[in-house]
């Protein structure tokens, strides 16, 4: 298992970008899939897609971010590639329905961003738990308290997704609605 203690930089930055890509020629970047989700934390285990184990512990200054470089050594490289992340879109009809909708998300601690009227709710697990769970309602799952407000179309509900290159995020392929906005409103953990 290969350790790795610190981020050397990104791959776009000039002191590496000629270095990754002749290794990128000769097929020895080797990528780490990172789920979004995962990119703040300091300490995890990864495997990169050429198999490589790797035992991630960064010092508290530092963060993953798509395009990171964990290793190059002239013969090799390994860098961060950040998975796609979701978000489900939830935009309420009326100044009540926004009311109801920001409370629930408030009280469940979702992280989530704002775009004029909409809601950005990121979706951690797979899309179907918040999206289908909450039209059927089922107690036991948090997003139950939105079913009632989604199938009375209280709220209009849409998937988006995302790339996220070297520490910003960029609107991806949308389902269903219309584009992302240039400047997003980010808030986690009550920040």
């Amino acid at each position: 298992m290969l350790r790795i203690d610190r981020v050397l930089g990104s791959r776009l930055e000039s002191e590496y970008s000629e270095e990754i890509h002749r290794l990128e020629h000769r097929g020895a970047v080797d990528l780490v899939n990172i789920p979004v989700a995962d990119l703040a934390r300091r300490r995890l285990l990864a495997t990169t897609r050429g198999g490589e184990e790797l035992a991630i512990a960064l010092p508290r200054h530092q963060k993953l971010f798509d395009g990171a470089i964990l290793l190059i050594d002239g013969e090799r490289a390994i860098v961060v590639r950040a998975a796609t992340e979701r978000w489900m879109r939830l935009e309420p009809r009326s100044i009540g329905d926004a009311i109801e909708l920001g409370y629930h998300a408030g009280n469940l601690h979702w992280r989530v961003r704002f775009q004029g009227e909409v809601l950005f709710v990121a979706l951690e697990g797979r899309p179907e738990d918040y999206l289908f769970v909450a039209l059927e309602g089922r107690p036991e799952d948090y997003t139950a308290r939105l079913g009632e407000m989604i199938s009375a179309r209280r709220i209009g509900v849409s998937i988006l997704d995302e790339e996220v290159r070297d520490g910003s995020t960029e609107g991806g392929a949308q389902i269903d609605d219309g584009p992302v906005a240039e400047k997003n409103h980010f808030h986690h953990d009550g920040h």
